[in-house]
Formats: C-alpha cells, sequence, structure tokens
C-alpha cells in the first residue's frame, strides 16, 4: 500500500512559501503522493493553482486532489485546466472529484445547489469527451491541451453515497473514501467493487483511504482548533477530533487498518503544519 500526505494548504495562516517546503521536503521522501481538500467560502489555497505551484517545486510524487468539488467550476475551464496541470507535471495529476455538501460554497460561486449531482454528471462526461480530444459540440471545436495521460488525468471519485458509486462504474478509475475510519472506507470499498465489476470494466477501481492526523508538541489543541475553523462547532467535529490520531504507534495501526481493507494507497491529512511531522512518518513507513 502507498502512503500519501496532504498539503497544509487549507490550514489557516499558512504561507506559499511553507507550503512549497513542504512540498519539497515529501518529494524526497518515501511519500506517493501530495493531496489537497477544496472549499471555497474559507481562506484556503485554490487546489489546481496550489498543485500548479507544487508541480514546478517537485519532481517525483504524484499531485491529487482529495477531492475537488466540480461542480463549483466552468466544465470546458475545469477540463483545460487538469489537462495543462497534467501535461506539465508529466502526467502526475490525479484528479480526485466530488461534489460537495457545503450550499454557501454554491452561492459564493452563482452554482446550483439542489442539482449538482445531475450536472455532475453531465460535467464528467463533457470532460472525458474534452480529454479524448472530439469536438465539443458541432459548432465548437475540441479543447486543448492534450493530457499526458490519453484519455484524462487519472479519476477518482468521492462520495459517502450509491449515486456517487454508480458515477465510478461510469467515469472513474477509482474511488476515494474521504475519513470516517478504515471500517466505513471498508464498506464503501466492497460496493465500489461491485459498481465496477457489474458495469463491465476491467480489473479493479484503485482504493483510497483518508485520515487527519496530528503530531507534535499541543498536537491535539492545534489540531482542534483548526478542525473546528474548517468543519464549525458541533458533535460531528468533536467526535472526529477526539478519534484523531496523535501518536506514531495510533497512526501505524491506522495503515495496517487500512492495509487489511485493500486499500491501495493511504493519504494522510495535516492537522498541524509543522515540517518536523514529515520527518516523523517518513521514519514510520521506511
Amino acid at each position: 500500500m502507498q502512503i500519501g500526505i496532504g498539503l497544509p494548504a487549507t490550514i489557516p495562516g499558512v504561507q506559499g512559501k511553507h507550503i512549497l517546503d513542504w512540498a519539497k521536503k515529501v518529494d524526497t521522501g518515501p511519500f506517493s503522493s501530495l493531496s489537497i481538500l477544496d472549499r471555497l467560502v474559507y481562506p484556503n489555497y485554490e487546489p489546481l493553482i496550489t498543485l500548479a505551484a507544487v508541480a514546478g517545486a517537485t519532481q517525483r510524487v504524484r499531485l491529487v486532489t482529495t477531492v475537488l468539488l466540480a461542480p463549483l467550476r466552468n466544465t470546458a475551464i475545469l477540463a483545460k485546466q487538469a489537462a495543462s496541470l497534467d501535461a506539465l507535471s508529466g502526467g502526475r495529476l490525479t484528479l480526485g472529484l466530488g461534489i460537495g455538501s457545503r450550499e454557501d460554497d454554491f452561492r459564493a460561486a452563482h452554482a446550483g445547489f439542489h442539482n449538482r449531482g445531475k450536472h455532475f454528471e453531465e460535467q464528467l462526461a463533457t470532460m472525458k469527451r474534452i480529454w479524448s480530444g472530439q469536438p465539443l459540440a458541432d459548432n465548437v471545436g475540441p479543447v486543448g491541451p492534450s493530457p499526458a495521460r490519453p484519455g484524462g488525468p487519472e479519476l477518482l471519485l468521492g462520495g459517502y453515497t450509491p449515486a456517487a458509486l454508480q458515477r465510478l462504474g461510469r467515469w472513474g478509475d477509482g474511488y476515494v473514501a474521504g475519513g470516517g475510519g478504515p471500517q466505513r472506507a471498508q464498506q464503501f470499498f466492497k460496493l465500489a467493487e461491485e459498481v465496477w465489476k457489474a458495469a463491465g470494466r476491467p480489473g479493479k477501481p484503485r482504493l483510497i483511504g483518508c485520515m487527519y492526523f496530528a503530531l507534535g508538541p499541543d498536537a491535539k489543541e492545534r489540531a482542534g482548533a483548526y478542525m473546528r475553523n474548517y468543519y464549525g462547532m458541533g458533535p460531528m467535529t468533536d467526535a472526529m477530533i477526539n478519534a484523531l490520531p496523535t501518536t506514531l504507534d495510533v497512526i501505524k495501526g491506522s495503515i495496517q487498518a487500512y492495509a487489511d481493507i485493500g486499500a491501495d494507497e493511504f493519504i494522510l491529512w495535516p492537522c498541524v503544519p509543522d515540517l518536523e511531522v514529515i520527518d516523523q512518518l517518513a521514519r514510520l513507513i521506511t
């Protein structure tokens, strides 16, 4: 199982230089990827722009969105941005996509919230058409550039709903379980494999698990402040904070748990942006 690590691009106050220093350090280690989260109404860095900067600062690691909220974006522009990033990075982009659940993001983007699932499916079909080099319509020519990977970048789909899983069978290369622990991930991994098989797809989907973590002095308190800022106050956030791994032994156990359920990659999202965290994790997994 591969181990990826997230960028601290959603932690308030983190400067751009620090994000690039983080990326460079990860690139020299044993990690498989750098991932990034997405929101609009929040002081985070925009994912594709951030990954473009990271692509120029790294050589090896894959660049992953876990996940990008596609319905907030213009479809043709998103397809062009993704193809450009894939080509410029030498085919290192993995595009994880989802629909989002925060209505204020959609109000800010002047995008429809209640029809976002239907719109997302239309977007997937259109982006696949663009990435294949076909004209966009009878009166609209092709949208380039060509992505490094024929047919478009590796596409992951996220979401804990039947509709999200059905999209995997039609368009995705893999499924990303965005938190919730290994038991919940295992349930949806199995459903993803069933959908894949029912769609007549060869082989099996790539399965990715994700987990927040924090290490270092006052890790729980610092992580709690970040998560309450990101998710808001409430019982769900408190439960996430209480379950947050803050020691290497617990993280090691979580890595093993995801390996046991058949994850192909396990991505650790940081809640503390200290660079020393990367060295600690690198020693743990080598």
